[in-house]
């Protein structure tokens, strides 16, 4: 897979810019929390990394924008096959865990929750302390209760 054909694309297609909540910088952060939590969790590495970079890629709004997740699902879709492979039953799991990042639910599924908590442990950036109770994931969990540079210092972010 080549990452960084898929991240410019991403990057250039990005409509809020470079100083947006969720842009590039967030998704590097999402992508570091997810290669720390996945090995941990037996979760999807490549999975957990893919959410990353597309999970808010089709924002159009860094406020209330809720059919977000639905163009993540939808690029996710379009862009498997060309840019990267996954096999029907992976890209489900992908495309669930684009749909319904912000809709605040737990699963216990390993792949699923750890994008989720990646997404969710990096609230700081946005002023909100990430709450143990939204995580799916006992390792999540536990990234939650230290302060944010001691997460992020742990997660290598």
């Amino acid at each position: 897979m080549d990452w960084e054909r898929l991240q410019r694309h991403l990057i250039s297609g990005f409509k809020l810019g470079n100083f947006s909540a969720h842009d590039q910088d967030h998704w590097r952060r999402v992508e570091r929390y997810g290669m720390y939590l996945a090995p941990i969790n037996g979760a999807d590495i490549i999975i957990v990394r893919l959410f990353a970079w597309l999970h808010d890629s089709q924002r159009e709004s860094d406020g209330h924008d809720p059919l977000h997740g639905e163009r993540a699902e939808l690029i996710a879709r379009t862009l498997c096959g060309d840019f990267f492979q996954l096999e029907p039953h992976r890209l489900e799991l992908l495309a669930l865990a684009c749909r319904d990042h912000e809709k605040g639910r737990l699963t216990e599924d390993p792949t699923v929750g750890t994008c989720w908590d990646s997404d969710r442990l990096d609230l700081d950036r946005v002023g909100k302390t990430p709450d143990p109770q939204y995580l799916s994931t006992a390792s999540a969990r536990e990234l939650a209760r230290l302060r944010p540079a001691d997460r992020r210092r742990e997660a290598g972010c």
